[in-house]
């Protein structure tokens, strides 16, 4: 039997994309707590993600969504990675306020740890990808885009990762 790349592409660039999940969750959380979320995307649901990118851009004025909702259509996968907002109990202060108790009282304002796991989760996925020679770009709109889908339900923070394998990356020289 004769494989030709082109006929497995698909397949294994996703076959990648859960190698990528399962990074993102065993990388470091503080205190061990796990607030990390991971979802792939492929086929249709890249696709209503990048039509609404294309909205946001709109309604929003920010052209850079149209640029990565194309992006995103040049993409075999879309990653999203998101954190849900739980303080640790550290005080820390990093968020600005004395206590956790005090920043409960703003939980619109993300916990400094779970920015950062997420932080960690990302370069451990993104590791993962440059590994197995797929281009990839870490991209808060697809995140923003994401959340306002509501897609990742419990998570605050999100980032998107789209995945390519093609002779030339999508993700640089962009306009």
């Amino acid at each position: 039997m004769i494989f030709k790349e082109e006929d497995i592409r698909d397949e294994e660039v996703l076959a990648i994309a859960k190698r990528i999940a399962i990074a993102a969750r065993t990388a470091p959380k503080a205190k061990g707590v796990d607030n990390v979320e991971v979802a792939i995307l492929t086929g249709d649901d890249i696709e209503k993600l990048a039509q609404k990118m294309c909205e946001v851009a709109e309604q929003e004025g920010r052209m850079s969504f149209v640029r990565d909702a194309g992006n995103c259509r040049k993409s075999q996968v879309v990653m999203l990675f998101g954190t849900k907002v739980e303080t640790l109990g550290l005080n820390c202060k990093f968020c600005g306020f004395d206590t956790c108790a005090k920043k409960e009282e703003h939980p619109e304002i993300p916990c400094f740890f779970n920015a950062n796991d997420l932080g960690l989760a990302i370069g451990s996925a993104v590791s993962i990808a440059a590994d197995c020679r797929v281009d990839n770009r870490v991209m808060y709109t697809i995140g923003y885009t994401a959340a306002k889908m509501d897609i990742l339900p419990n998570c605050s923070m999100i980032l998107g990762v789209p995945l390519s394998v093609s002779g030339k990356s999508p993700f640089f020289d962009r306009k």
